[in-house]
């Protein structure tokens, strides 16, 4: 035993020590055993009866004191602040605070076998991403209570963030990837395309679905006919408001399902409204020019070219439709009879011969909100400042749509333990709509079949969260970015019972919403210098004492600091760099490669 000093003070939790004068030592040497010497961070322990208190020193300062004897002269006493984590007792070390030591305790050394023990989960079965940044005592994280939980890996841009969380997913599937086929599956919402090489793991357990919003011939995210043609997640992707363009969109979706067993049911349902707009009584200018609309749409030139000839007479109710004259010739008005035939003949001829039986789901969308619209408009049940910007939105969204979305009878689910989706060359706009898209689709689904205890799990990762998770953004309505942030607020506080568990990681926590990262159970916290970004952590993380956190805006690249529920004390750990083949693609550029010698004269 080591003897560094003795308790005097005990105040709450804060334990003074008094330092013995030889404490200071870097390295104390007791029966061919070294001992690190007293610092901050280290720890130490407290004979207390039969057991040794163990504590975290968090702070050390000299204490004023006079000499006996024979003149004033001065002299300084070093004294500890130290903060008790657990006990040891009959070896076996037990974290919380359940015995304080008492005024004149002995204080000691711990070995090294025995700080490896504090740290050391009860059943890490050989999950070890790094070594203690200090004592460079390789570490097993307690793989089953760690991804039980919701995580959230923080730090700035070349902290080493991203190795961490490619550590984390492969250490893990080198040890369990065999057992997660058909029990679990891993999500990857990837947005700089860093996870779809060869990290990870290999290509049998892992499917990539490369999206773009460059190329017609990229993957596509596959939904299913019933998923698609769900209010929600029509409103995800065309950002609906509540009150007026969401029902809007549940009249288009009932008015499909209730014809869905009819043959050529949409172009029946096309003709239909063209006949009775072009024969209406009571005709409506709103309701012709957006058949006009819808010809154009629909490419179908011979029908675009018919309807450009039809106006209306003002001041007629009946008959009050008339045809442009031929060139060279007067007006020519028709009657109600002879306009009927004339309209059968020259307008709903040419639908029977537009080919709408391949049409996408998007175009399908597009072509049935014009439709709906017009019906509307004829009813009188339609406001048409409020349903336009919706129009609008399936319009200027439907190319980039179409081209990262698949809308298939029944879309076959991905068995593969890995899936990872990249959003490396898909737009910034639809990049914060069809990942909220993928997010509910997975809950959804996987609260459906869900059980308990739940017989599966599914593990949302998302990667630069803040993309879709900011409060912060100015280019989007407050009703849409509530719907969004609430999303995912309910999955992270309803996800764990259902066995849906989020892993996010982002260089600015502080933009996500505070309610999602109060309710992270386990950080992996890498150098952060932002005062908001601290002061988030700060208010959010109850585990996190003064000493860890201090230490976070100057901790060296890979490091991080871990905390959470699933720790019994916040570590400093030295995340192990991954081999170059399995390493994310953010690597720093190297500038002496590029900018070397070079043979080009200039």
């Amino acid at each position: 035993m080591v003897e560094i000093g003795h308790v005097t003070a005990v105040v709450g939790i804060e334990i003074t020590i008094k330092a013995n004068t030889n404490s200071n030592l870097e390295t104390h040497f007791f029966r061919g055993a070294a001992f690190k010497g007293v610092s901050i961070r280290e720890f130490i322990a407290i004979d207390h009866g039969f057991r040794e208190v163990v504590c975290l020193v968090e702070g050390e300062y000299l204490d004023d004191r006079m000499k006996e004897g024979d003149g004033p002269e001065q002299h300084y006493v070093r004294k500890l602040k130290v903060r008790p984590i657990g006990y040891f007792e009959d070896g076996i070390f037990s974290d919380g605070i359940k015995f304080l030591p008492k005024i004149g305790d002995i204080a000691k050394l711990i070995p090294e076998v025995n700080v490896e023990k504090i740290f050391e989960p009860k059943d890490g079965g050989g999950f070890s991403i790094g070594k203690l940044l200090k004592e460079e005592i390789q570490i097993s994280l307690p793989w089953k209570d760690l991804f039980n939980t919701h995580v959230g890996i923080f730090g700035n841009t070349g902290s080493g963030k991203s190795n961490t969380l490619a550590k984390l997913l492969t250490t893990l599937f080198d040890l369990k990837v065999e057992r997660m086929v058909g029990k679990s599956k891993f999500v990857v919402i990837d947005f700089n395309g860093e996870y779809s090489g060869g990290q990870i793991c290999d290509e049998n357990y892992k499917s990539v679905t490369k999206l773009s919003t460059r190329r017609k011939d990229s993957d596509r995210y596959a939904l299913s006919d019933s998923e698609f043609w769900d209010a929600e997640t029509l409103g995800i992707l065309f950002q609906a408001t509540t009150n007026t363009q969401k029902p809007f969109l549940r009249r288009i979706i009932s008015g499909r399902q209730r014809f869905a067993e009819v043959p050529n049911s949409l172009k029946r349902f096309l003709r239909a409204t063209l006949e009775r707009v072009l024969k209406s009584k009571d005709p409506s200018l709103e309701a012709l020019e957006q058949i006009k609309h819808l010809a154009r749409l629909l490419d179908a030139d011979e029908l675009s070219e018919a309807l450009d000839e039809v106006g209306l007479r003002s001041g007629y109710n009946i008959d009050s439709f008339h045809v442009l004259p031929e060139a060279g010739k007067n007006w020519r008005f028709l009657s109600q009879e002879e306009y009927e035939d004339f309209v059968e003949e020259r307008f709903l001829s040419e639908v029977d011969d537009i080919n709408i039986d391949e049409i996408s789901g998007i175009r399908e969308l597009q072509l049935r909100a014009n439709l709906q619209i017009v019906r509307d408009a004829l009813g009188g049940a339609v406001q048409y400042d409020h349903i336009q910007p919706l129009l609008r939105r399936i319009e200027s969204f439907k190319g980039d749509l179409e081209k990262v979305i698949s809308v298939e009878d029944e879309a076959v689910e991905k068995v593969k333990p890995l899936q990872v989706i990249s959003f490396r060359e898909v737009k910034q706009d639809i990049k914060k709509i069809v990942p909220i898209l993928i997010a509910k689709q997975l809950y959804e689904h996987h609260k459906k079949t869900s059980t308990s205890p739940p017989s599966s799990t599914v593990h949302l990762v998302v990667d630069e969260a803040h993309n879709i998770l900011s409060t912060q953004s100015s280019r989007e309505s407050e009703s849409w970015k509530d719907y969004r942030l609430e999303l995912f607020e309910e999955i992270i506080k309803e996800g764990r019972k259902f066995g849906m568990f989020i892993i996010l990681s982002s260089q600015r926590p502080s933009d996500i919403s505070a309610t999602i990262v109060s309710q992270v159970h386990n950080f992996f916290i890498h150098r952060l210098v932002n005062d908001r970004d601290l002061a988030l952590l700060d208010n959010t993380i109850s585990t996190l004492d003064s000493v860890s956190k201090s230490q976070i805006p100057s901790l060296p690249k890979g490091a991080c600091v871990v905390t959470g529920t699933t720790f019994d004390i916040p570590m400093l750990l030295q995340v192990d760099r991954l081999d170059v083949t399995r390493e994310p693609d953010s690597r720093d550029v190297d500038l002496d490669e590029l900018w070397g010698d070079s043979d080009i004269i200039i």
